[in-house]
């Protein structure tokens, strides 16, 4: 009797283990920036789909990258700049995407599609766009939007009341632009010429800055500053005295986008989130909650956000250019970029 309970409580513990196993839910990993999404979004999606969501933030398209590169399966889904959407493509370690699961593609404007690095968005789908500029106080400098300009940033007269972001690409990339270059440049004596402008800057800047450059300018500890544009709408919304304008000069239009990697363990569900993504009611939400602007139609900021920081002109992006990914002008960019941090 004692054995034959003993059997029978083991077959019950068996088919309940066996039973829990094949009820699990598929779990989808996803690598976004930080504070760029609504997280019910997340919530929506697992219930829709009967999943789970590991949501990871990382600081930099760069922690990211080391993240990615070191392990063969950390995420599904990652959410990298321009750049290293470049990067990622070159290096085989994106997943071309399966478009039939990802109808919701035509909801994406036209303007943030089929970029120079993927011409035909078979590994990228734009998540969240906008431009690199200059964040300025409107009040104290009285200064027409067009004519903003990258000489601000180098003029004495403003000494000690200018930020730069402490960012190698973006402060090179405008360093290039104001000479005259594309922000691309493999010329040497042209990444040498951006270097040493950047150089003979030092001396009036207040600070190289990255996070907290919103709060300073809002504080009015300077005058102007090099920003992002979600970062500026952010200020503008705290500071009716604050305003934003890509240089006439030209300047960056950058995308994150969203790719799964090539070994990622759910791609079928990862195409389902991206399409999930750029349904115009989820992107709104995300899009309100990070400040950031939605690349998909039907989307729109709010009432005291109508400016370009949100919506560029077609001239404005016109005259911007995406960043893309070299190995060889990564190293002499990183190069010069060490020279400056170092020079006096």
């Amino acid at each position: 009797m004692k054995k034959i309970s003993l059997l029978l409580v083991i077959c019950i513990i068996l088919t309940t283990l066996c039973g829990c196993g094949g009820a699990s839910k598929p779990v989808l990993k996803v690598y976004n920036a930080g504070k760029y999404i609504d997280m019910s979004v997340l919530d929506e999606f697992e219930e829709k789909y009967n999943c789970e969501v590991v949501y990871d933030e990382f600081d930099s398209n760069e922690s990211m990258y080391v993240q990615i590169a070191n392990d063969s399966y950390t995420y599904d889904i990652v959410v990298p700049s321009d750049y290293y959407i470049d990067r990622l493509i070159q290096e085989g370690r994106a997943e071309k995407l399966d478009k039939s699961k990802i109808p919701n593609i035509s909801n994406i404007k036209e303007e943030y599609l089929n970029p120079v690095y993927d011409a035909n968005n078979d590994y990228c789908i734009p998540y969240m766009v906008g431009t690199l500029g200059i964040l300025y106080n409107k009040a104290k400098l009285k200064i027409d939007e067009k004519d903003i300009s990258y000489d601000m940033l180098f003029d004495k007269k403003y000494t000690g009341q200018i930020f730069m972001l402490d960012s190698m690409r973006d402060a090179l990339g405008i360093a290039l632009i104001k000479c005259g270059y594309s922000v691309n440049s493999s010329n040497d004596k042209e990444i040498q010429e951006a270097k040493e402008l950047l150089i003979s800057q030092k001396p009036i800047i207040q600070a190289l800055i990255t996070d907290e450059m919103v709060d300073k300018m809002i504080a009015e500890e300077g005058l102007m500053t090099l920003a992002y544009s979600g970062e500026a709408a952010y200020a503008m919304a705290e500071s009716k005295d604050l305003s934003y304008a890509v240089p006439k000069e030209g300047s960056n239009k950058w995308v994150d986008g969203m790719m799964v990697l090539k070994n990622a363990e759910q791609k079928d569900l990862a195409m389902k989130f991206i399409n999930f993504m750029c349904d115009p009611k989820i992107a709104q939400r995300n899009m309100d909650a990070s400040g950031y602007a939605s690349p998909v139609k039907d989307t729109k900021a709010g009432e005291d956000r109508g400016t370009e920081v949100y919506y560029p002109s077609k001239e404005t992006l016109d005259r911007c250019e995406a960043f893309t990914y070299s190995e060889i002008n990564t190293k002499k960019y990183y190069d010069a970029w060490s020279e400056y941090k170092i020079a006096n």
